[in-house]
């Protein structure tokens, strides 16, 4: 298989840049640096297409090498010819190269291996050829033996059935059209074990749908209701036109001795060998993409959600709502410190607002407090109607912020919480995580395994080795976006810096508390095990503010500093003047960029990208993304009624439509065809996590509470 010619065709990109792709991921290069500094090299691929070619190439080399251990096997069995080794060769997936092994694949004892031992297998080769001139029955006689096991005709007859049954199961050809038919014309149907039983599956106690139509939720849902044991599940396929066909494929000429055997043996083969095998297939594959497919989702969503710009320069104060163990708050400053935590009893049992009002307006007052981060967990409702109250009883200008709290207690009980704040219970540190991740929401959740993050659906259900990969690669992919400042960053952000390890993290943060601030770029090569290759990995993603080189605070690599030098000379320009927040118009200046970036050694597209960063020194991306809504008033689920026109905050994105944060603790759903004049296939695109957008109220149910709104305004 020409892997590169595969790539370049489903990834729809030239062969080069696929060649080149593949060339400096096997030289340990990340996907990250790739896409921002090996642009020349791939022809701009950005970090989704090569995390995709980069996926795609694993399971190609993984299955050439399966065909590989497929050959060696069926070579040594001595049964391998030339068709058979093109057919294996030519196959494109492995479940092709499993169904050509699968005769030669070495079996656990069955029915046909137990007949091959009575020597019944020459039997069932006559009734396969179908030129007895006798009844089976008859021919049967020669191969009764009590010592083997075959005391009459009928056991003999029935030990050449399991031979041939077998023999069919294993035909690749049969298998393919058989999976190919169920898939196209088979129904995946589901049943409540007990209908009397009331459960969140209840929509699905008499389901049917075809297979090619039904969506990856509901297969999840489906899978989920079965491991509970509420569902039976199963697929129905279009038995009678299977059995027709390989009754046509085995019956060769009709003989009135064998046809009838035939039949009886085909009908065998599909019930109790290949029907079996290919539902548990079909489920594995729907189920597969499925999960694919949520995990897309789940990745989508967490981009945006680590995206989110930073509130910047405000006191804020975090608040973890709770009822018994009262709401514990952590005031932090305008670059993360926490100035001070207390707990409060505003809520049930206690009920001590007046008390807890004192201990927040003194708070306010004391820190110059301007907003407060309250958590979306339990008693979260009735914390933001004693916020509300309070900020109309103070003078002062503070707002506040429903946060998504998902991760916040798992964080809060980490080691590394603990190692943060060693003197803290998880209460505290759960506030503090809370502010904080409304100050730098990626700095913050980079410290919370991504799985926990709660933006997705089923996530716990999935392939944790997929699901953990492919997310460990979306924050791999926001953080170097964004970059990182070298003399503040946690161990945690570092990590995920392209070539820094979590041991090498540490030895960076163990370098900075030991010999001071980084004051320039190439010092990295002085922390412990930090070697040139991964100081060409990371270095044009650590930035550092003030340094000895105006350049080490930007996103241009070190390996192109000595051209961005001579192209500052060119322009007139001093490297100290990026510090006074970039050289605006320095692109327009480039008037002949092919002839500027021949003079300087660089590619054209390398010579763009440093002129953009030098107009714009260490930019945000975050800073192009909506910005959460800052709300002094609360509105209840019973204030709500039909044809009300709120703003709110997209937080989950799922298969079928997207919850919407209007401001009454709980979420809105707008359903995907609510979200659209025009058709589309799936609600990310039309919005994604963090949007805020313009929704009309359709329906309220304060009972199920349940809020039904829409986007066709």
């Amino acid at each position: 298989m020409d892997i590169i010619k595969v790539l370049q065709e489903e990834l729809k990109i030239g062969r080069h840049q696929a060649e080149a792709a593949v060339k400096l991921i096997d030289e340990g290069n990340t996907i990250p640096f790739i896409a921002r500094y090996r642009k020349e090299a791939t022809g701009s691929l950005n970090d989704e297409v090569l995390r995709n070619l980069d996926e795609r190439l694993r399971y190609l080399r993984n299955l050439e090498e399966k065909k590989e251990q497929v050959l060696a096997s069926i070579r040594e069995q001595e049964k391998l010819t030339p068709e058979l080794e093109k057919q294996i060769l030519d196959a494109s997936t492995l479940v092709a190269v499993e169904d050509l092994y699968r005769p030669y694949r070495p079996k656990r004892r069955t029915r046909a291996t137990v007949a091959k031992e009575k020597g019944l297998e020459p039997l069932a080769n006559l009734i396969l050829l179908q030129q007895l001139r006798e009844p089976v029955e008859h021919a049967a006689q020669d191969y009764v033996s009590e010592e083997k096991g075959a005391g009459t005709a009928q056991e003999a007859i029935q030990g050449a059935q399991d031979i041939l049954a077998e023999m069919i199961s294993d035909q690749a050809e049969y298998r393919t059209y058989i999976r190919k038919v169920t898939m196209d014309q088979g129904t995946i149907v589901s049943a409540a074990k007990d209908e009397t039983v009331s459960s969140v599956y209840e929509m699905y106690y008499s389901h049917e749908e075809p297979l090619k139509k039904a969506a990856g939720h509901r297969i999840l849902a489906l899978n989920r209701g079965e491991k509970e044991k509420i569902l039976t599940v199963k697929i129905t396929a279009p038995r009678d036109q299977i059995l027709r066909y390989l009754e046509k494929k085995t019956i060769i000429r009709d003989n009135p001795y064998t046809s009838p055997v035939l039949k009886e043996t085909v009908e065998d083969s599909y019930d109790r060998l290949i029907a079996p095998a290919i539902e548990r297939e079909i489920r594995g594959s729907l189920t597969e993409k499925a999960e694919d497919g949520a995990i897309k989702v789940f990745a989508k969503n967490l981009e945006q959600l680590l995206m989110q710009p930073p509130i910047e320069g405000r006191v804020v104060l975090g608040w973890d709502p709770a009822f018994r163990t009262g709401c514990k708050l952590a005031v932090v400053d305008e670059t993360g410190k926490v100035l001070d935590t207390v707990v409060i009893y505003p809520t049930a049992p206690q009920n001590k607002v007046e008390e807890s009002k004192k201990i927040l307006k003194n708070l306010i007052k004391k820190y110059h407090i301007t907003l407060i981060s309250v958590g979306n967990g339990t008693a979260s409702r009735e914390s933001e109607q004693i916020i509300v109250e309070l900020l109309k009883e103070i003078p002062d200008p503070v707002q506040y912020v429903i946060v998504n709290e998902a991760g916040a207690s798992v964080y809060s009980a980490s080691k590394l919480a603990a190692e943060e704040f060693p003197k803290f219970d998880v209460g505290q540190r759960s506030a503090v995580s809370i502010a904080r991740r409304l100050q730098d929401p990626l700095a913050e959740l980079v410290k919370i395994d991504p799985k926990s993050i709660g933006v997705g659906q089923y996530q716990h259900d999935m392939n944790q080795k997929h699901l953990s990969e492919t997310l460990g690669g979306v924050v791999e992919d926001c953080v170097n976006k964004v970059g990182v400042d070298l003399n503040t960053a946690s161990a945690s952000l570092l990590e995920y810096i392209s070539g820094i390890s979590k041991a090498l993290a540490k030895n960076i943060v163990a370098y900075r508390e030991e010999n001071g601030a980084f004051t320039n770029r190439r010092q990295l090569l002085k922390v412990a095990k930090l070697g040139p290759k991964a100081f060409e990995q990371c270095a044009g993603f650590m930035r550092i503010k003030g340094g000895d080189n105006p350049l080490d605070g930007t996103s241009v690599h070190p390996e192109t500093y000595e051209a961005a030098g001579k192209l500052l000379a060119k322009l007139g320009y001093a490297p100290e003047e990026i510090r006074s927040g970039g050289l605006k118009g320095i692109s327009k200046k480039l008037t002949d960029p092919k002839r500027m970036s021949q003079e300087l050694g660089i590619g054209e597209i390398t010579l763009m990208d440093i002129a953009k960063e030098l107009e714009k020194p260490a930019r945000d991306p975050r800073a192009e993304m909506p910005k959460p809504i800052l709300r002094t008033d609360v509105l209840d689920i019973k204030d709500l009624a039909p044809g009300m026109v709120l703003k709110g905050t997209v937080r989950n994105v799922i298969d079928f439509g997207a919850f919407v944060d209007i401001g009454v603790h709980q979420d809105g759903l707008v359903h995907i065809s609510q979200m659209t004049e025009r058709y589309i296939k799936h609600p990310l695109e039309a919005v994604s996590v963090g949007d805020i957008v313009e929704v009309k109220v359709l329906s309220v149910d304060p009972v199920k509470k349940r809020i039904a709104l829409t986007m066709k305004l």
